[in-house]
C-alpha cells in the first residue's frame, strides 16, 4: 500500500548556483503543511503515478517550520550522472506545477544535549544543514558551519548565509585540494569542544575524509551523517542467490544474482513499500527474523547491523541461504 501524499504547488523557482535550483512549496488547498524539525526530508514524486520519487531535504527556519508552515523550501542540484530525478525537477517542474510529496520525516535530528553544534556540508549536502543553521541561530545555541564548494558560484545559498545574523558562524571554502581538505579538518577537529556534536552532509568520498580525520578525537555518537546514496562499492559486492522466507503472510521466494528482495516479491505479486531504492531513506525498514543480512545500506548504524534484526530491502542482500523477514 502506497503512504498518503500531500498536493502541493510550486510557487517560486530560483537559482541558487550553477546548476542549483530552489523550489517553495505550498499546499494546493491553501492550508498549512506538517510542522517539521531541522534535518527533516521529504519525498518528491516526480511524473506521473508510479513515476521517481525522490527525497530531498527541507532548508526551511524555524518561522515556518513548527506550527504551522506555510510552506517548504527545497533545493535540487542537477546532477551530470542522473538517475532521472534532478534532472526532470531542473528540466520539467515549472512554477505553478502540482506536485505530491510525503510529509516530512527525520533521520538527521539535531541532539539536543550537543553543547556545540559543528556543522560540515560539501556542494549540496548544506541543504539540511541550512535549516539547522536557521534554527540554532534562533534559538542563541553556539554552532559553526563549515561549507566546502568548488567556486562562489557554486555555492547555494551564499547570499543567506552571508547575512549579517550568521557574521562569525559560517566558513567558506572554495575550490580546495584533497590533501588541504585534510589538513584544516584535523586542525578543526583535533580537540572536541566539550558536549560537541558534529554533523555532516554532502558527497560519500567528502564525508568519509571528515569521518577519518574526525575518528581520532570525536566518539561515534557524537557524529552524525546524512547521507543521500548508498556506497557504490558496497552495492557491487557479492551476488550470490538466496531464499526469502515470509513469516507473516507465508511464501518462500528465491531472490537472485542482480536482482533485489524488493524485486524478487514483486515479481511474486508481494509489494513492499520503497521510496529512494538506495538504502537511505528507511521506508522499506523491513524486520528480520531468522538469518544474516548483507548490509548494503547506509541508513542502520553499526549497532543496528550488528543486531541482524532489521534490513533495507531494497538493497542488502543475504550472507546465508535463508533470509525470514518479518513481512
Amino acid at each position: 500500500m502506497e503512504a498518503k501524499t500531500l498536493a502541493v504547488r510550486v510557487s517560486k523557482i530560483r537559482d541558487e548556483a550553477i546548476d542549483i535550483k530552489s523550489f517553495e512549496l505550498v499546499a494546493v488547498d491553501g492550508k498549512s503543511l506538517p510542522a517539521f524539525i531541522p534535518g527533516s526530508h521529504i519525498d518528491v514524486h516526480i511524473g506521473a503515478p508510479g513515476g521517481i520519487i525522490r527525497q530531498y531535504s527541507l532548508c526551511n527556519g524555524p518561522a515556518t517550520a513548527k506550527d504551522a508552515p506555510d510552506h517548504y523550501l527545497i533545493a535540487v542540484k542537477k546532477e551530470a550522472a542522473s538517475r532521472g530525478g534532478s534532472q526532470a525537477m531542473h528540466e520539467q517542474v515549472k512554477e505553478g506545477d502540482v506536485l505530491q510529496i510525503s510529509a516530512p520525516r527525520n533521520n538527521f535530528e539535531l541532539r539536543p544535549e550537543a553543547g556545540r553544534h559543528v556543522l560540515i556540508g560539501g556542494g549540496i549536502g548544506i541543504t539540511p544543514l541550512l535549516s539547522m543553521a536557521r534554527h540554532l541561530l534562533a534559538s542563541g545555541a553556539d554552532f559553526e558551519i563549515n561549507y566546502f564548494s568548488r567556486s562562489i558560484k557554486h555555492t547555494a545559498f551564499h547570499e543567506l548565509l552571508s547575512a549579517p545574523e550568521f557574521k562569525g558562524k559560517v566558513a567558506f571554502h572554495y575550490a580546495i585540494e584533497p590533501d588541504s581538505i585534510k589538513a584544516y579538518l584535523r586542525n578543526l577537529l583535533w580537540e572536541r569542544p566539550k558536549d560537541g556534536h558534529l554533523y555532516l552532509c554532502g558527497p560519500g568520498p567528502f564525508m568519509d575524509t571528515v569521518q577519518d580525520v574526525a575518528a581520532a578525537t570525536w566518539p561515534p555518537q557524537t557524529v552524525h551523517l546524512e547521507y543521500f546514496a548508498a556506497d557504490a562499492s558496497a552495492l557491487a559486492g557479492p551476488q550470490d542467490a538466496f531464499e526469502v522466507v515470509l513469516a507473516r503472510s507465508g511464501g518462500t521466494y528465491t531472490v537472485p544474482a542482480g536482482e533485489s528482495i524488493v524485486e524478487a516479491l514483486a515479481r511474486n505479486g508481494i509489494q513492499v513499500d520503497v521510496s529512494c531504492e538506495q538504502g537511505v531513506c528507511g521506508t522499506c525498514l523491513t524486520g528480520v527474523l531468522e538469518g544474516t543480512p548483507d548490509h548494503k545500506d547506509v541508513y542502520l548504524d553499526d549497532e543496528e547491523r550488528k543486531a541482524c534484526d532489521k534490513i533495507m530491502p531494497c538493497v542488502s542482500r543475504s550472507l546465508s541461504p535463508k533470509l525470514v523477514l518479518d513481512l
